[in-house]
């Protein structure tokens, strides 16, 4: 169980840094040091935009909820 809920945080973790990778830079900062000036194929529409900000803050939530469940399993194995 320990093993399944490792791993589901693993991926997360990738998925949730390719999500916030993929948002377009609000300008200043290292997003334009980094070519934040260029046009994303992402950032065309704000629906598009939209959806990314929904599926980036529900895998951040997935990613909370199994650091919780992977903490309360260590806690109760040992």
């Amino acid at each position: 169980m320990v093993l399944g809920f490792s791993i589901a945080l693993i991926v997360f973790s990738l998925l949730l840094m390719l999500l916030v990778l993929m948002h377009k830079g609000k300008g200043g900062g290292l997003s334009d040091m980094f070519g934040g000036g260029m046009q994303s194929s992402v950032g065309g529409s704000s629906v598009a935009e939209r959806n990314l900000d929904r599926i980036t803050v529900v895998v951040g939530l997935l990613w909370f909820a199994s650091i919780i469940v992977l903490g309360l399993l260590m806690k109760t194995s040992s």
